[in-house]
């Protein structure tokens, strides 16, 4: 007789284990790898302080300077040179045609320094929305908007979530769509839309309410709107922590009787939430692996400060406990990197929809994770963790507030308690 715990069947047999649990890179994407790890060394580290310090002079938190401009378009056209652009993209034509365990990997490289991605031009939002726009955009949608985002011209926003419903549920989203001739008419609030401070943020796409009478998951449709139409109001900064992130920002914002042409709508009506589908997946793997950098630069900074200060006689790695949570913050990133590559294999071989519980997974364990990792390493640092003169705070903040985004905490381990009990 079958106990109920014999009776169980794993949720991964829909591939053979073998191929799941084979999490090499691919040969054929090694040289990429190496190539962006050396691009950020010699490059992006270099240009970042250069940054920094053009950032300090600039008198307008709202916008970039021209010396921040030409510093980074230096390095964006070096990276485009030297073939490191746009490489996030499944498509050959376009990117690289990398599987989402071979991106893995080198996001994680891009998340040791917070201006790798946009110098390689793979920035959230704007991977999502070139891979939302690359998959299901009308050939005069991709020309207007794709190609200008693609060439690295222009910056996006995605517009989802809202003050005064937990949007959480995407199914709450009220912000309405309404069909009035040949335009839709957008009225509803929306606030943490992120990079809609950025000035070279020109196109957002806006998760809508269209169908308020069908059944709760063909309800919501994504729309395209510039961000100059009549109507689109930017209230201000949101802040994470007491900063606003100027000056891509997080942003309130409403639509005021936004009118957009009927032809803007991207799929189709109600066809919303399978438009997200195309890009959660992958996105929150790449944020997953970008949160792994930042873990393991975080490590870095412990080490190095450990090594480099004493107190009562002794290095601080060796005062305490301080050895053993090294040691750990070892463990637990080995232990996040390895999850969050079978989840992106897993969405290799199953697709993205069989492999949502692997996502799920791991977005809801490393950015916790990944915060503990961090805020240790701000406690070996004493003051001077939470101070200017390191990242760490920053990195804290940004980690911490992955948390929510995407889908909060809650949310991932419902999706993944749920399914262990349907077992």
């Amino acid at each position: 007789m079958k106990t109920a715990y014999a009776a169980r069947q794993t949720p991964y047999t829909l591939a053979p284990e073998d191929e799941l649990n084979d999490l090499r890179m691919s040969e054929r994407v090694r040289p990429l790898y190496d190539h962006v790890k050396k691009f950020i060394a010699t490059t992006v580290e270099p240009m970042s302080h250069e940054f920094e310090m053009a950032e300090q002079k600039n008198t307008d938190r709202w916008s970039f300077s021209p010396e921040q401009l030409d510093i980074l378009g230096k390095a964006k056209t070096k990276a485009k040179e030297e073939g490191l652009w746009n490489f996030f993209l499944p498509d050959a034509e376009t990117g690289e045609g990398l599987k989402n365990l071979d991106y893995a990997y080198i996001a994680a490289e891009l998340g040791k320094n917070p201006l790798a991605s946009e110098t390689m031009n793979c920035s959230a939002p704007d991977t999502g929305n070139m891979e939302v726009l690359e998959r299901v955009g009308t050939p005069a949608q991709k020309e207007k908007w794709l190609k200008p985002l693609l060439a690295g011209e222009i910056r996006s926003a995605y517009v989802m979530t809202e003050p005064n419903v937990a949007s959480s549920d995407a199914k709450n989203i009220s912000t309405s769509a309404k069909l009035d001739g040949d335009e839709w008419v957008i009225n509803g609030e929306k606030y943490y839309i992120s990079g809609l401070g950025d000035p070279r943020c020109k196109i957002m796409i806006v998760m809508v309410k269209t169908n308020p009478g069908a059944a709760p998951s063909k309800q919501q449709s994504q729309i395209l709107v510039p961000v100059d139409t009549p109507g689109v109001e930017v209230i201000g900064p949101m802040h994470v922590f007491g900063h606003d992130h100027a000056p891509r920002g997080h942003m309130h914002m409403r639509f005021n009787n936004v009118r957009v042409p009927k032809e803007n709508i991207l799929l189709g009506e109600g066809r919303g939430f399978e438009i997200s589908q195309l890009r959660l997946g992958p996105g929150r793997i790449h944020h997953c692996m970008r949160t792994i950098g930042k873990a393991e630069k975080a490590l870095d900074m412990m080490v190095s400060r450990g090594l480099t200060r004493e107190a009562f006689g002794q290095k601080i790695a060796h005062l305490g406990g301080n050895l053993q949570i090294i040691a750990q913050a070892r463990c637990e990133i080995e232990a996040m990197r390895l999850m969050v590559l079978k989840a992106a294999k897993a969405m290799d071989v199953l697709g993205n929809k069989e492999a949502r519980i692997w996502v799920s997974m791991v977005k809801a364990m490393v950015p916790e994770r990944a915060c503990k990792i961090i805020d240790q390493a701000i406690q070996m640092h004493g003051a001077t963790g939470i101070s200017q003169w390191t990242p760490l705070a920053e990195m804290y903040t940004d980690v911490r507030h992955l948390r929510f985004a995407d889908g909060p905490d809650e949310v991932h381990w419902m999706v993944v308690g749920r399914h262990e009990l349907t077992l």
